[in-house]
């Protein structure tokens, strides 16, 4: 059900953007519209994603967010959201982030599935995604949210476009029938310090569950996730703040590694 007007959609879409361009904090926007709906909010997310397009950019992925239990019961929200990542936000591995284009970044290490097949809803489960993957990759995403002190509520959050804001991809290729997704292990490095550690089970309790899941809601909305998608799953360890200066490494047992620096 929809509590908010094409209006007013468009409108938080324009605000939430513009925070996101501008780098400036803003209050959450329940708290103005407490009405609002999970509908709204994801139609205030797919209206920043026509915006984005408007522009020239291009969708090239998808992201999962609040994919682990700890993560939900940080943010005290109660399922997982997802978000669209563009062009825009893709950093090569090794490469260098602008910290002043951000607000209060924070990193995660995640994995992503690209797809070979398309999947779609209701009903996706883990064994559909594995049919249908190609391959995965190790990734870390750069979640920035637009709220004041990165406090929201789930609505609030879904139309930030799930705090997406960049992510680095590389490390080594790999099918899915070689890996042991659930027990994957993971080390987060900063200035050559162990900050986190996590393994694939974190997210959702098989990194494959949260693509379905991610199917599944698309379905909610007659949309379908396209062969050739690169679907990051959420996080594996917890979200690290970064300061400027700061590099990271971040380990994937038999996937390599991927880095970033802070400039």
């Amino acid at each position: 059900m929809n509590h908010l007007n094409t209006e007013q959609i468009e409108q938080l879409a324009a605000h939430l953007e513009q925070a996101e361009l501008e780098r400036r904090e803003v209050t959450k926007i329940t708290d103005d519209y407490p009405q609002m709906s999970y509908r709204d909010a994801f139609d205030i997310q797919w209206a920043i994603r026509r915006r984005k397009e408007a522009r020239g950019h291009k969708v090239v992925g998808m992201k999962m967010g609040l994919t682990s239990w700890a993560k939900m019961a940080q943010m005290g929200v109660e399922h997982p959201c997802y978000g669209f990542l563009v062009d825009t936000y893709s950093v090569p591995d090794g490469g260098e982030i602008a910290f002043d284009a951000l607000i209060h970044p924070k990193i995660e290490a995640e994995l992503a599935f690209v797809t070979k097949q398309e999947l779609r809803g209701p009903g996706c489960h883990i064994g559909d995604v594995l049919r249908a993957t190609d391959f995965v990759m190790p990734a870390v995403e750069v979640i920035d949210s637009r709220y004041l002190d990165f406090r929201f509520d789930l609505k609030s959050v879904i139309a930030d476009n799930s705090s997406s804001s960049r992510f680095v991809a590389g490390g080594t290729m790999a099918d899915v029938e070689g890996l042991d997704l659930k027990n994957l292990g993971v080390v987060m490095e900063i200035n050559g310090q162990v900050v986190q550690t996590g393994a694939g089970a974190a997210v959702l309790g098989h990194p494959a569950a949260s693509v379905a899941l991610l199917a599944n809601m698309l379905a909610e909305r007659g949309e379908v996730i396209p062969a050739g998608s690169f679907i990051m799953v959420g996080a594996i360890t917890a979200a690290v703040q970064v300061n400027k200066g700061d590099n990271f490494v971040v380990r994937y047992q038999g996937l390599g590694t991927v880095s970033g620096r802070f400039v």
